[in-house]
């Protein structure tokens, strides 16, 4: 990958009419070794100066925000969970969710569970006040990342008062080929994605997706797709990139991030974002 970023169509959004920069976290803005590079934070800190707002779009649940808390920007907010929950990192709590309810997380369960042998599940659950207790799974789910809470109940507790996340991994089979089957189970009676390449999905509310907590925050600031951009490296990105007027995907991203956006820069290991955002501030 060049030093330089590649435009997919003609033009690009002029840097004056850039209002709303929506970032990922995970693959994109955060590099491979869980931070974010000096570069890249004082890239963020002068788009901000310049008048434009920054907001981190994430698949991450809020347990997992905090240490990013200096870096959301000034109105300290962030649409997490791909889109289901708008988290106040200033104030640590939830503003917003729209999770998926019980009878119908049930009603997915029943559905992958007939097709899919070996599924597992875990979730982060709606209603909590605080959140590093959202995590719950399942006894034969296998977490890759150990959750500060690990609460292992049965599945019909964990579904109980909705998730604004279902979490849904088959050990051996790519995230790829499980979406590709979960979807043609489901239909359109849920939001199916993923963020990985281990096996895991994750499953929200038909409609929820980082598109619509990305519109929901906009609208409510003043801001339409037409003066936003967005970068972003995996499908779960995917609903944002498309609703945005300007998408940009890092050089490591999915293929079929790299096929769909307008313009992609270097990887996120080699400041990506940063390098977009200094074109635009020169």
């Amino acid at each position: 990958m060049t030093d330089r970023p590649t435009s997919r169509r003609d033009g690009r959004l002029a840097p004056r009419d850039v209002r709303l920069v929506a970032t990922d976290l995970d693959g994109t803005l955060v590099r491979s070794d869980g931070t974010v590079s000096p570069r890249t934070r004082d890239a963020l800190a002068r788009l901000e100066e310049s008048g434009r707002t920054v907001v981190m779009v994430t698949g991450r649940p809020p347990r997992w925000m905090d240490e990013l808390a200096d870096v959301v920007g000034r109105h300290g907010l962030a649409v997490c969970a791909n889109g289901a929950v708008l988290y106040d990192l200033h104030a640590g709590r939830v503003l917003a969710e729209e999770p998926l309810a019980a009878h119908d997380a049930a009603q997915v369960l029943a559905a992958l569970t007939a097709d899919l042998p070996g599924l597992t599940i875990a979730a982060e659950r709606a209603g909590q006040a605080d959140p590093s207790t959202s995590f719950v799974r399942e006894h034969a789910y296998r977490p890759r990342w150990a959750p500060k809470s690990d609460q292992v109940v049965d599945r019909e507790e964990l579904i109980a008062s909705g998730v604004v996340k279902l979490l849904v991994r088959v050990e051996g089979v790519g995230s790829d080929e499980l979406l590709a089957r979960a979807r043609a189970i489901l239909g359109g009676s849920a939001t199916v994605t993923h963020s990985s390449t281990d096996g895991l999905l994750e499953i929200a509310a038909a409609g929820v997706s980082k598109a619509s907590g990305l519109a929901r925050f906009a609208e409510q600031r003043g801001f339409t797709a037409a003066d936003t951009v967005a970068f972003g490296d995996m499908p779960n990105d995917l609903p944002q990139l498309e609703w945005a007027g300007w998408s940009v995907a890092v050089g490591n991203a999915h293929p079929v991030v790299l096929a769909a956006v307008d313009e992609v820069t270097t990887a996120n290991d080699e400041d990506g974002v940063a390098r977009v955002v200094e074109r635009w501030l020169a």
